[in-house]
C-alpha cells in the first residue's frame, strides 16, 4: 500500500466506489456538528477545523503530485484529501458568526447546509475557482476546494443569519 494513496484517499473514503469527493467532506462536517453539538467553544471549534485545514492541505501538496501521477490523471476521484480542507474552511469561517446557543436541531441544519452548500460549489466550481485547478501540481487540486470553502463559509452565513437562527 502506497502511503500517499492511502492519505490522498483520506484513509479510503476516495476509493468508495459512488461520489468520493462527497465521503471526503463528511469528516469536518461530522466533527463541527459533534463539538458545536457539545458546546465547545468558538475558539475549540476554530482550532480543530484549523488542524483539519492545515494537514489536510500539507498531505494534498505532499501527496498528490504522486498519486496523480501513478493513476495517470491531474486530479484522480480518489484523491479526496482537498475535499477534507475546503469543508473544513467552511466551519473555520462558520463558527465565528454563529450564536453560541445553538439547539441540536440547529447545529445539524448548520453542518448539513454547509456541507451542501460546499458540495455545490466544488461540483459547479463557478469562476473564479475553475480557474485555480490551473495551479500546478497539488496546489490546483487544493487551491479550488479552499476557494469553495470559503465562498460556501460567505453562503453559510446569510444562510444562518435568515433561516437557520432567524
Amino acid at each position: 500500500m502506497n502511503w500517499r494513496r492511502l492519505i490522498a484517499s483520506c484513509f479510503g473514503l476516495g476509493w468508495l466506489p459512488i461520489a468520493p469527493g462527497t465521503w471526503g467532506s463528511l469528516p469536518p462536517v461530522v466533527v463541527f456538528a459533534v463539538l458545536a453539538h457539545l458546546d465547545a467553544s468558538a475558539a475549540v471549534i476554530a482550532a480543530v477545523m484549523a488542524a483539519f485545514v492545515i494537514a489536510a492541505s500539507v498531505a494534498c501538496v505532499v501527496c498528490v503530485p504522486a498519486v496523480a501521477a501513478l493513476a495517470g490523471k491531474t486530479d484522480p476521484g480518489e484523491i479526496v484529501i482537498d475535499e477534507v480542507a475546503g469543508q473544513a474552511v467552511v466551519f473555520l469561517v462558520a463558527v465565528w458568526f454563529l450564536p453560541a446557543d445553538l439547539s441540536l436541531k440547529q447545529c445539524c441544519l448548520v453542518a448539513a447546509t454547509g456541507f451542501l452548500l460546499f458540495r455545490v460549489l466544488d461540483i459547479s466550481k463557478p469562476w473564479p475557482i475553475r480557474k485555480l485547478e490551473a495551479l500546478p501540481e497539488g496546489w490546483g487540486v487544493l487551491a479550488d476546494d479552499l476557494l469553495a470553502g470559503v465562498f460556501a463559509a460567505v453562503l453559510l452565513a446569510i444562510v444562518v443569519e435568515l433561516w437557520i437562527v432567524a
